[in-house]
């Protein structure tokens, strides 16, 4: 659709379902902002998609070329700390957009992390930036060491991101699973990083079967087919992991601080996922994001 219907569309989305999940509202005290917090979520969704991935950045854009649209915005860094400030909404709207897609009852769910950079590895000991939170890690899939925080995503079957937290680098990928599991059941699926005796026996206890590829020097007994089946479903969140990081650049930090940090991951899944809803009712499939914005 054309960038103008596209912005549209979102907003009367997200306004719709702010006015539903917060009647009462969220400031008791002082004046509201002009710019109201469904303008500014969709400020923040439209420019992620626009491939505008910093805050200064989607402010530019819109102050440029919509302001017929957004008449009240303001300033650059009273716009940021709106957008900041409203981390629990953004992360609330992602909730109820799984709902709407009926993801959140799914029956396989895919399990996998991926590496946040701070700064460049070489240059963390003398970086002030996330001190005493971010840490050394090691990606298998990229081969790759570095310094920073590692997320973990958990999606269903269809590529909706249903579930996530942030870790550490340092942090074990089974450990911060946890996080998530009490929220589903059924066949889970991950990487061989998530073989462990007592987390698959924690798993069965929840309800969950956790399926991963076997290391060389282990038995699988398990038929062929249904390993390469599993091997072929799990390529999923690796498809939806690429999109977070090519399209929406999740994998890079652009931030200072663990509340701003929160803002920018959840309007970016936020994101995602509005687009997978607006796929959904289109009838295409949910992560076909090839052809949802035109250009006018």
């Amino acid at each position: 659709m054309p960038v103008e219907e596209f912005i549209t569309t979102v907003y009367c989305l997200i306004d719709d379902l702010v006015k539903e999940l917060f009647p009462v509202p969220l400031r008791l005290r002082g004046f509201p902002p002009k710019l109201t917090d469904s303008e500014a979520i969709t400020m923040e969704v439209v420019g992620e998609w626009l491939g505008h991935h910093k805050d200064t950045e989607i402010w530019k854009y819109f102050t440029r070329h919509w302001r017929h649209l957004f008449p009240d915005i303001p300033s650059r860094s009273a716009f940021v700390k709106q957008a900041a400030n409203l981390w629990h909404v953004k992360q609330r709207l992602q909730i109820r957009i799984v709902q709407m897609m009926h993801a959140d009852n799914a029956d396989i769910h895919l399990i996998d992390g991926f590496p946040i950079d701070v700064v460049v590895r070489t240059r963390a000991p003398q970086s002030r930036i996330f001190k005493a939170e971010a840490g050394y890690g090691y990606c298998a899939s990229k081969d790759k060491k570095f310094y920073g925080f590692q997320g973990h995503l958990l999606v269903e079957a269809r590529g909706i991101p249903v579930g996530f937290t942030l870790t550490a680098a340092n942090v074990d990928e089974r450990d911060a699973a946890y996080d998530m599991l009490e929220t589903i059941s059924g066949l889970l699926l991950g990487d061989k990083g998530y073989i462990r005796p007592e987390f698959k026996a924690d798993c069965q206890e929840l309800g969950i079967g956790l399926q991963t590829p076997l290391r060389k020097n282990m038995q699988d007994e398990r038929p062929k087919s249904f390993v390469k089946l599993v091997l072929r479903v799990r390529r999923r969140i690796e498809t939806v992991i690429g999109q977070l990081t090519e399209r929406f650049e999740i994998e890079k930090c652009h931030c200072r601080d663990r509340w701003h940090m929160t803002s920018r991951i959840a309007r970016k899944l936020l994101a995602h996922n509005i687009g997978s809803y607006l796929n959904i009712i289109a009838g295409r499939p949910a992560i076909q994001f090839e052809n949802l914005i035109s250009e006018d």
